[in-house]
């Protein structure tokens, strides 16, 4: 084994700027791969968010008695599609009104509690269920009107709002695949380039192990190991710029985003995270590694 080291060592340093090519290349490829793992992951977070936040309120008619709010409550509590419903008075209302206008206690001080309407608050499980059961909870008799906690838009473009944020999720998740898909194969192509290469440059070595009695295996194992080198070189250095990056920006996304939990909060969950995502890189660069050698051999020995 150590004398394959050596070889993979002395093939670099006769063509290093092939060797720092096929890096380069990788690097990038990796390292885009492992921001869209981040991308792909804060937006899921972010609509596990939305669709688990009280985004509904239900705002009662005045003349709704507690009876009928109590049988509304329940009802939407065993709705399978609701969660997290909650019953909001007057005075609750009058206080998140100068909870939230606590810069100017004088617009809390004009008003009182009658002018605030009693509402039930909930959420959904899918948001894809909202217009249905926002549907269903106007139809009822002690329903005024509904609205929204989250900024999804107005009732009237709801629909729009939603399909906007599936479609955001769904485009990014598609156009990032196949762009890795094409940094991916860019990179195979280089790489297959640089070890036919090699392999071409070997010729008279390789016709002498031939002739000695070489094994295939034997001889095509130093082009594995350099193959490997390379795409291993490239997944480190790419998964590596990405956690620096993501470190630095963390802190700052973090408060800017507030509650929504774009990263992990926790260092331990954070670097979690960049271990699935390196297991997944290795095990995409070690399959991309044995195909190119594979077949960079294979081509080379077509063409003797």
């Amino acid at each position: 084994m150590n004398f394959h080291f050596k070889t993979v060592l002395n093939s670099v340093k006769r063509f290093p700027f092939q060797a720092l090519a096929a890096v380069f290349i990788l690097t990038i490829t990796f390292f885009v791969g492992a921001v869209l793992a981040v991308l792909l992951y804060s937006s899921a977070q972010t609509l596990a968010y939305l669709e688990t936040r009280p985004q509904v309120i239900a705002f009662l008619k005045s003349e709704a008695n507690p009876e009928t709010i109590s049988a509304l409550q329940h009802k939407l509590a065993g709705d399978s599609r609701v969660k997290e419903v909650r019953y909001v008075s007057k005075e609750e209302a009058l206080s998140i009104y100068k909870n939230a206008t606590s810069d100017n206690p004088l617009l809390g001080e004009l008003v009182n509690p009658s002018i605030f309407p009693a509402s039930l608050e909930f959420s959904l499980t899918d948001l894809s269920q909202a217009e249905g059961v926002i549907a269903e909870v106007k139809s009822e008799a002690i329903v005024d009107s509904v609205g929204f906690t989250a900024a999804l838009g107005s009732e009237k473009n709801l629909s729009e709002a939603l399909a906007r944020l599936r479609n955001a999720a769904f485009y990014l998740r598609v156009g990032g695949g196949v762009f890795a898909a094409f940094l991916i194969g860019t990179s195979f192509l280089v790489l297959v380039v640089v070890l036919g290469m090699r392999i071409v440059a070997k010729k008279e070595e390789i016709g002498i192990l031939n002739l000695i009695g070489a094994k295939a295996g034997f001889i095509k194992r130093p082009i594995i190991l350099e193959s490997l080198a390379y795409v291993l070189t490239g997944v480190l250095a790419g998964w590596l710029i990405t956690l620096i990056i993501t470190l630095y920006l963390a802190p700052a996304a973090i408060a800017y985003f507030g509650e929504i939990p774009i990263l992990p909060r926790q260092p331990l969950a954070l670097f979690a995270l960049f271990g699935v995502i390196l297991g997944l890189e290795i095990t995409c660069g070690v399959i991309l590694a044995f195909l190119g050698s594979n077949l960079a051999f294979s081509r080379a020995h077509k063409t003797r």
